[in-house]
């Protein structure tokens, strides 16, 4: 089996009662991901938006629905449409716009995808939501993990490919995402600011390999981080 196919595999829940399988898709796990168990809560709010639309353009990507062209995301109409709802909507919207550079993709509805995703995950019932109101008036969404390890896999997997004993070149590409995504949005839940200077020159080949997305998002946080500096 190719690496394509094997990527494009989907991990199924199990039959029966019992604690769910990993989610397939990338940005189901790295809101999981972005989940802090110490302190039962969400982190990097502020980043995990443009994070996961990173995510799920990388998962595009790996699917074969979406391709580079000159630093802009096309379109592949030969593969497979994905089943993902998050995926198909991100993938009909760049389908019906013109040519766009990942970034803008990046920037585009983060609020949105945060909902779809803690919405598909509650559905799922890998994660709880208590929506309540603060101080009587401002929404605020309270989340926890129903199964600690189904996150702790995920976390277990993502930083197993830092090893040196595993070939840069035979890491499965979409734990590499996962880590460069983490390492990128300086995501310290899962990797603290020591390993990723410990780990800077492999997590920059294993980058290479992810694609133009991770780079994308790193712009994209920089211009949000200025303008916020900005604005304040």
């Amino acid at each position: 089996m190719s690496e394509t196919m094997m990527m494009m595999s989907r991990v199924r829940r199990p039959a029966g009662v019992g604690a769910p399988s990993v989610p397939s898709a990338l940005a189901a796990r790295m809101f999981l991901l972005a989940y802090d168990p110490a302190k039962g809560r969400l982190t990097a709010k502020a980043k995990l938006g443009r994070t996961l639309r990173a995510a799920a353009l990388i998962d595009l990507q790996l699917r074969g629905n979406l391709a580079d062209d000159n630093g802009k995301a096309r379109v592949e109409s030969k593969a497979a449409v994905p089943t993902d709802e998050v995926l198909i909507g991100i993938l009909a919207d760049i389908e019906a716009s013109r040519p766009k550079k990942w970034r803008a993709w990046i920037d585009r509805r983060q609020g949105a995808i945060l909902r779809q995703v803690r919405d598909g995950l509650e559905q799922e019932q890998v994660i709880k939501v208590e929506r309540g109101r603060l101080f009587g008036l401002i929404p605020i969404d309270r989340v926890a993990v129903r199964h600690p390890l189904v996150r702790r896999q995920l976390a277990q997997r993502a930083t197993d490919v830092l090893r040196p004993s595993r070939p840069v070149s035979q890491v499965d590409l979409r734990d590499a995402a996962l880590i460069v995504l983490a390492a990128t949005a300086d995501l310290r839940v899962v990797l603290t600011k020591e390993q990723q200077r410990q780990h800077k020159n492999r997590l920059a080949q294993l980058a290479v390999r992810v694609g133009p997305v991770a780079p994308a998002l790193k712009k994209a946080l920089q211009a949000a981080q200025h303008a916020s500096s900005g604005a304040a």
